[in-house]
């Protein structure tokens, strides 16, 4: 079983992975953020320094998921390789600050890997308005996202929302995998049980009618 969570900066992916991981007894597959040689680079000088963050991206997240489906293991995912190619990159690129030759070459390197994959059993995205994002932000505090500008933000929240749209209509002419969509300011899943109670109901729901 594999379980992907998808979601802006700020709308709880990592902590809904945590808490789903040990319910189910699955094994969480994390971003790797603390040891990223290029994240703090990257938000200090976007021009320059955001080919190589997808491509650090892309690279350790492509094999997380072979390593893991090696393994055999069921597993929860905390962002999706989609993600990188269909939200972060081309909004770099859309911005200016990757250039076309760069995000072409990263987009072939992207069809390559996706073609050995296939797509999760379940896809849950943490819907989040801008301000409850920036919140939630602030409120975990990590250094380098002080610098985070307000209008890269507002552009990857408007990619997922075409992206989710795109992605379900994918699901209805395929039949392959299930979406969930969680809107984060109704449910408070971090802090409140009750809350992540009903999460669990609602991807139980989903879960019977995969099998």
């Amino acid at each position: 079983m594999h379980i992907a969570i998808a979601g802006n900066i700020g709308s709880g992916k990592t902590t809904l992975t945590q808490l789903l991981s040990k319910h189910y007894g699955y094994q969480g597959l994390y971003e790797k953020t603390d040891n990223n040689p290029y994240i703090n680079s990257f938000y200090e000088d976007m021009r320059r320094w955001s080919f190589n963050l997808q491509i650090y991206f892309l690279h350790t997240r492509f094999k997380q998921l072979i390593d893991i489906k090696n393994s055999g293991a069921d597993f929860i995912q905390d962002r999706t390789l989609y993600e990188d190619a269909y939200i972060f990159a081309p909004n770099l690129q859309a911005m200016g600050l990757m250039n076309t030759r760069d995000y072409d070459n990263y987009l072939q390197i992207f069809e390559l890997l996706l073609s050995f994959l296939n797509p999760p059993d379940l896809l849950i995205y943490l819907r989040g308005d801008v301000p409850s994002l920036i919140r939630q932000i602030q409120k975990r505090g990590r250094e380098y996202e002080n610098s985070i500008r307000l209008d890269y933000l507002t552009s990857l929240n408007d990619r997922y929302e075409r992206w989710i749209a795109e992605y379900e209509e994918q699901i209805a002419a395929t039949g392959k995998g299930k979406l969930l969509v969680i809107n984060v300011e109704e449910l408070n899943f971090a802090d409140k049980p009750e809350d992540l109670g009903k999460v669990i109901e609602k991807i139980d729901a989903e879960f019977n009618g995969l099998f």
